[in-house]
Formats: structure tokens, C-alpha cells, sequence
């Protein structure tokens, strides 16, 4: 299959069709916004637009105008491929803050290799528990130096309340999590999403990413998905490309904020 074909799937399914947890998708006009629930803060995207030179600014604005309402802040999930060209100019000029762009890699399953099927995975083990993934979220703060506690929060809450959306996987040594990483598994689509994928430092290099990837296509495989799908950052991207990943697009999330009131 072709690259543009399936990024037509995934813009389709992903982008604009895709029913997730704890989300609200409205469809609106040109665009798709997806907003918590529970009405609760934080959370809120536009994961799909569809707009013109004419037409973007006053969309933009429409969207700054019902955020501030609500005193919160969303995010506009930009492609490389989304028009117009000078959208990422626009939601700049707009006071939204960008983020590091991400690699949209996607691999269909039947041309994954052969390795993912014969590779020995016995020292992977599915987590289940808080406790564990309070050891991963340990492993996690070592690794990139950041507060995992709302990603800590949303995946004890998922595998309490939603556990077949969800699957989590950890490599332990010498007592403790080295590696891990988890799927979240979009069943109103063809497409698992795979997620974490990190390792301490001092147990690099001995497969543990690979053999983690191998163990979440098995499952992605049995569950009747066709395509897995990385948001990969620049590390990330050269190892999945050997994998047989195809980097189809870059997603770039932009952020608004609400000024803080003056007191």
C-alpha cells in the first residue's frame, strides 16, 4: 500500500472518526475538536482541520474565543501536510507555543519483520496494577527528567475503568523497571497506537526496545489491527525506520493558554 493511502486511512479513522476515552468528539465546521467528558480542564485538541487562506484566522479565533470562555487551554494538533501552508505562521501570530514535532510513523503489521514473530519475549510482563506503574513512572522521571504524575494518573484510571483500551508492558532488572512501554489500542480504527518505549541508560543496547515492540505487535496482531503507530521523536525515528516504519508525516502540537487574570 502506498504512503498517501494510508495516510488517507489515518486522517480518516484517526483524525476525524476515532471515538477515544475520556473525549468528546464535535465535529465542526472544517475541523474536529475532541474535549474531556467530565468538562474538566486540560485535555482539549483539534486533531483535524480543513481550511483556506480565507478561512483559517476566523477559525482560529472562533476556537481562541470558546477556550477562553472556559478558562482553559487546548492544543491544535498541526500536520505537515494540513493547509494552509502557513497555518503553523498562523497559530503563532495567534499566541499559541509549539512544541518539538513528532515523527508520524506507521507500519502495517503484515510487513513488520520476521523477528517480531520468532523473537523470545518472555521477559516482557504485562502491568496491571498502580504499584506498577508507579515503577515505570520511576523509570520514566530517570529517563527524561519530567513529572509524570498526570500520565501516572490517566493510566492507573484507564486500567481500572478501561483496560481492553489499554495495555501495559515492563522489562524488570535487579529488582526494578528498566524498560517499558504500552499500547492504547483505537478499536473505532484500524490503528494501535504505541507508546513510551524507554530505557535506562545503563541497560541500553541489549534489545529491550525491540523486544518490547515485538511483544505490543503480537498482541496488535491478535486483536485484528492492520497498522501500528508511532508519534516518534528524533531518537525514536531512525530505530522504528529500521523496523520498517514509514515516516508518512510530522505532527506538531501547538498550544494556547488563557492569560492569567489580573488581581
Amino acid at each position: 500500500m502506498e504512503n498517501t493511502e494510508i495516510l488517507a486511512i489515518f486522517d480518516k479513522e484517526v483524525r476525524r472518526e476515532c471515538e477515544r476515552t475520556h473525549k468528546r468528539r464535535q465535529v465542526l465546521p472544517q475541523l474536529v475538536r475532541y474535549t474531556p467528558v467530565d468538562g474538566g480542564s486540560g485535555g482539549s485538541f483539534i486533531s483535524w482541520s480543513d481550511l483556506t487562506a480565507d478561512s483559517a484566522d476566523v477559525a482560529i479565533q472562533s476556537q481562541i474565543d470558546t477556550f477562553r470562555e472556559l478558562n482553559t487551554d487546548f492544543e491544535w494538533i498541526y500536520y505537515s501536510y494540513d493547509l494552509p501552508t502557513d497555518l503553523p505562521r498562523r497559530l503563532l501570530t495567534h499566541g499559541f507555543t509549539v512544541k518539538e514535532p513528532l515523527a508520524l510513523m506507521v507500519a502495517d503489521i503484515d510487513d513488520l519483520p520476521e523477528e517480531y514473530w520468532t523473537r523470545d519475549v518472555s521477559i516482557v510482563q504485562r502491568i496491571t496494577t498502580p504499584d506498577g506503574v508507579d515503577e515505570i513512572m520511576r523509570m520514566q522521571r530517570e529517563v527524561w527528567s519530567e513529572d509524570m504524575s498526570g500520565l501516572a494518573r490517566g493510566m492507573k484510571i484507564d486500567l481500572e475503568h478501561q483496560a481492553a483500551n489499554l495495555s501495559v508492558f515492563a522489562i524488570w532488572q535487579d529488582g526494578r523497571v528498566v524498560s517499558a512501554a504500552w499500547t492504547r489500542f483505537l478499536f473505532s480504527t484500524s490503528f494501535a497506537t504505541l507508546s513510551g518505549g524507554s530505557t535506562l541508560k545503563a541497560y541500553r543496547h541489549r534489545g529491550f526496545y525491540t523486544t518490547l515492540l515485538a511483544a505490543r505487535a503480537r498482541e496488535a496482531s491478535q486483536c485484528g489491527f492492520r497498522f501500528l503507530q508511532v508519534n516518534a521523536s528524533p531518537d525514536s525515528q531512525p530505530i522504528l525506520a529500521k523496523h520498517g516504519f514509514r515516516c508518512l508525516a510530522y505532527s506538531t502540537a501547538y498550544k494556547w493558554k488563557p492569560k492569567m487574570p489580573r488581581e
